[in-house]
């Protein structure tokens, strides 16, 4: 049945080249092959398959907030592994948030243009993907410029007597009568797409490592690889519970399962040895900002504030509060300031220095969107509460819970980050009680919240009582805030936090 589907196949081939008067079969080499018809026709002789081997790069399109390069975190395909649309490729992390990458077709990887850890720049290849399904016109501004020029220019090629021509016999005897051997029923072309359709799953290694921020940077700490663990969570996910059986696995098969008191001492040397290494991303963006931040002028201001009634207050609140919904005196904060910036608008502004360098501009904004910096395992993030004036203190809490969450996990998004009008630092959650906080620009002003104390001090007949303090670190740009505008400012925001019943009564 094959060996005559197979000569019927040839047959007309040969009928159509002869209605062409065109030559149809070359007897100079050892094998005889058709050399003039079409190459996509000559592949339709042992296959109808439509699929064309259309190999492009796929560019790192643009993520938002003006980012130009990416960190490679980690690769999850590498040259050969087949994708589909929406298939992960690789996990880049910018100076702002970690983001995952995914193919928009289907195909197979041909080639990585980076390594985890090297940067990628915006607009330039990340991967080469042999497509194998339609592209809509909207995808072909992620494929390089030029390379249809490339795929043009290979099919006005003349067609040669290569392995890819249609072998017609192995003599002209063979040729003449038409006795052709069958070709093989497993055999496939390049072009073709692979028969088995099942995804194979995604390979161990360098270039199939998932895990968030945190663990991979509790796998730095413990001078792990992450490529030797096995993960147990989706797809292959490394946890921590994951790092913790991989030690313990490792000790019990080098039978060091012995007590803490048997460990090895520790020596001197162990710390002595310099290290170099390249700024993350996080860092990269901080050595750039705070430079910015160099230039400006700071005015320092500190106050001791009164949480006593504040604190009174707020237990009475979250005495009948599950702990996920209990009330922190931050919120309380954010919302105070807010309400202080009302009366000083010119500290919710930034200031414009690019635009006209001889005519500086400061611009007033009208939405109190206040950055509050939260410590992560890849350093320090500034998630944003936008229109704090229009939030309730119980909606600042849940967003300040959800924020929270995103930078402990590694999710934080470009909506996130960026567009700042005012900062919050709650150095004070880790240790210290006053601090020199620095503006980030274009900001004009940051408050530093230390942490609370109960201290003794005086009451209204002069009798001793305990009160809870903590005290206020202010910074303004002098350049366009005077000392005595941050004064009452900070005023205004002690009031409100020492009087937090009367706050509460003008909340709108």
């Amino acid at each position: 049945m094959i060996n005559s589907t197979y000569r019927a196949s040839v047959r007309i081939l040969c009928q159509s080249a002869v209605a062409n008067r065109s030559p149809i079969v070359s007897s100079s080499s050892r094998f005889q092959r058709v050399v003039n018809v079409p190459r996509r026709v000559q592949r339709r002789g042992f296959s109808g398959t439509g699929y064309l081997k259309v190999v492009k790069p796929y560019l790192l399109a643009d993520i938002g907030e003006g980012i130009t390069e990416c960190q490679v975190i980690q690769w999850f395909v590498k040259p050969g592994a087949r994708v589909e649309q929406f298939d992960p490729i690789c996990e880049v992390q910018s100076d702002k948030a970690s983001v995952e990458i995914t193919s928009r077709f289907d195909g197979v990887i041909k080639k990585l243009y980076y390594e985890p850890d090297d940067m990628a720049k915006v607009g330039k290849p990340l991967v080469d993907i042999d497509i194998q399904s339609e592209i809509s016109a909207a995808d072909e501004a992620l494929l390089k410029d030029g390379s249809d020029k490339q795929t043009d220019k290979e099919k006005t090629k003349p067609a040669e007597p290569t392995e890819e021509g249609l072998e017609v016999g192995r003599n002209d005897t063979k040729a003449a009568t038409g006795d052709i051997p069958p070709p093989q029923p497993t055999q496939t072309l390049p072009s073709e797409p692979p028969k088995d359709e099942t995804k194979p799953p995604r390979p161990p290694g360098k270039h199939a490592s998932l895990a968030t921020p945190a663990v991979r940077h509790r796998i730095k700490e413990m001078n792990l690889k992450i490529e030797d663990i096995e993960g147990s969570g989706k797809d292959g996910r490394v946890l921590k519970e994951d790092i913790q059986r991989h030690v313990q696995s490792a000790k019990e098969s080098t039978g060091d399962v012995a007590s803490p008191a048997s460990a090895p001492a520790f020596t001197p040397t162990q710390q002595l040895e310099d290290q170099t290494k390249p700024l993350t991303p996080i860092q990269t963006a901080m050595f750039k900002q705070m430079t910015r931040s160099l230039s400006i002028p700071h005015f320092l201001y500190t106050d001791n504030v009164d949480f006593t009634s504040l604190n009174i207050l707020r237990k009475k609140f979250n005495l009948h509060k599950d702990q996920a919904h209990r009330l922190t005196t931050l919120p309380f904060i954010i919302k105070a300031v807010s309400l202080a910036l009302q009366q000083y608008p010119l500290l919710n502004a930034h200031l414009d220095t690019t635009t006209n360098p001889e005519k500086p501009q400061i611009q007033i904004k009208g939405s109190h969107n206040i950055g509050v910096a939260i410590d992560s395992p890849s350093g320090l993030l500034v998630p944003v509460i936008r229109n704090v004036q229009s939030h309730s203190i119980e909606s600042i809490a849940a967003e300040i819970n959800r924020l929270s969450s995103l930078t402990r996990a590694g999710k934080l998004t470009s909506a996130d980050l960026g567009g700042a009008t005012f900062t919050l630092s709650n150095i004070g959650s880790i240790g210290g009680t006053a601090v020199s906080p620095v503006i980030v620009t274009p900001q004009v002003g940051i408050l530093g919240i230390g942490r609370a104390r109960a201290v003794p001090a005086f009451g209204e007949n002069g009798e001793v009582v305990r009160k809870e303090e903590c005290v206020f670190s202010w910074s303004a740009d002098h350049r366009v805030i005077d000392g005595a505008m941050a004064a009452r400012c900070a005023e205004a925001v002690r009031q409100n936090l020492e009087h937090v019943e009367d706050m509460l009564v003008r909340l709108r």
